[in-house]
C-alpha cells in the first residue's frame, strides 16, 4: 500500500510539472525513502532533511520564538517547517512531519503518537493532526503514509483552487 500511495503522488507531481522537498522531525526520513523506493522520483522529489533536533529546525528556517512558544511538535511548528523546507530545497512544495514517536516523550497535553503533517504550497498550507497509539515503528510508518496521503489529497483537491480550504 505504501509503494501504491508513493506512486500516486509521484505520478500526480509529475503530471503538475511540480516539486518536492520533505522535512521529517519524526520520521527519520522514512517519506524520503518511501518516495525514492519508486523509480524516476528524482524528477519532482527535490530531497529532504531530518532536522530532528531544534538547532537544526532553525537553520532551514523556522522561527526560534515558533519553537519556544509552540514547542517542536505543534501544527504552528509542522506549518512553519513545510514552508521552511519548501524555500530552502526551492521547491515546489514543501510537505513536514513532526510528532512524538515514542516509547517516551509524551506529556498529557502532547502523548506519544501525537504528530502533525503540514504540506505548503505557494497559495496556502495544510496541516493535520493525527494520534497514533501503535509503537515506535508503526507511528512512524503511519506518520509517513498519512503524509504522502496528504500530498496526493492536496494535489487531487487543492492545487488548481485559489488557497486550501482544510477539508
Amino acid at each position: 500500500m505504501s509503494e501504491t500511495v508513493a506512486a500516486r503522488a509521484l505520478s500526480l507531481l509529475r503530471q503538475e510539472g511540480l516539486t518536492l522537498a520533505v522535512a521529517e522531525a519524526s520520521t527519520g526520513g522514512l517519506v524520503g525513502h518511501l518516495l525514492t523506493e519508486v523509480p524516476g522520483s528524482s524528477q519532482v522529489f527535490v530531497g529532504g532533511v531530518v532536522p530532528y533536533h531544534n538547532r537544526l529546525k532553525e537553520r532551514i528556517g523556522v522561527a526560534a520564538a515558533t519553537l519556544e512558544r509552540h514547542g517542536a511538535v505543534s501544527e504552528e511548528t509542522a506549518a512553519s517547517l513545510a514552508r521552511a523546507v519548501r524555500g530552502w530545497a526551492e521547491a515546489d512544495l514543501g510537505l513536514a512531519v513532526t510528532g512524538i514517536a515514542g516509547p517516551g516523550g509524551g506529556t498529557p497535553e502532547k502523548p506519544v503518537g501525537l504528530t502533525y503533517i503540514a504540506l505548503a504550497a505557494p497559495e496556502c498550507c495544510l496541516c493535520r493532526r493525527f494520534l497514533w497509539t501503535g509503537d515506535r515503528s508503526s507511528n512512524k510508518r503511519e506518520a509517513a503514509l498519512a503524509a504522502l496521503e496528504l500530498l496526493v489529497h492536496y494535489l487531487l483537491y487543492h492545487h488548481r483552487q485559489e488557497g486550501c480550504a482544510s477539508s
